[in-house]
């Protein structure tokens, strides 16, 4: 008998709160396709987790622990935001401040940002920075939803190529799940958090 290898885990994290959230909508047609690839897909939904403003001399705080553990579990993880005021959103900013090092270092990433104008650039960039900073491997192919309202339908995309971008970001955090990470620089070391 063969031994299966291991099957890769991706979570996705919607950082949106609305009800009717296109991030959460655009995470899930990643998610599929990262289940088409092969992974084991989970959808984390920060609406169903109780995460305070993070009070640092705090070791745990409400559901914290719970949200950094299927984190830190997952070989890749997908960042979804919406875009406000250039940046992206404060809930996914307090998840991500839950999360550290442990959750991060070496972990494959993938971003995708969605705004109600224009391209959510500023956003994405703002969280390949932070990913950076926790030592993150960030993939180059990123998703962005522009105009967002306009480009769903009855919760589905409405512009193809759109739709195969997203997509993508699904595929690539399967396959650079376990991509092996760079040796240690002097800057990592000195990046130790507050």
């Amino acid at each position: 008998m063969t031994e299966q290898p291991p099957t890769t885990t991706v979570v996705a994290v919607a950082g949106s709160l609305r009800d009717h959230s296109y991030t959460r909508l655009a995470l899930r047609r990643a998610l599929d396709a990262a289940a088409d690839a092969g992974a084991e897909v989970d959808l984390l939904d920060l609406r169903a987790y109780d995460l305070p403003p993070l009070d640092p001399d705090l070791d745990e705080q409400g559901d914290s622990t719970a949200v950094a553990r299927r984190i830190r579990e997952a070989d890749a993880v997908l960042l979804g935001t919406p875009m406000y005021h250039g940046s992206y959103s404060g809930v996914l900013k307090n998840a991500l401040d839950h999360c550290g090092f442990d959750e991060f270092e070496g972990k494959t990433v993938g971003l995708l940002g969605v705004a109600g104008g224009a391209f959510p650039i500023t956003a994405l960039e703002h969280l390949r920075s932070v990913c950076r900073a926790l030592d993150a491997w960030v993939l180059p192919h990123q998703a962005a939803i522009p105009r967002a309202s306009a480009a769903f339908s009855d919760g589905e995309f409405v512009d193809e190529g759109i739709e195969t971008r997203v997509a993508t970001l699904g595929r690539r955090a399967v396959e650079y799940a376990t991509i092996e990470p760079d040796p240690r620089t002097f800057e990592s070391d000195q990046n130790v958090g507050g």
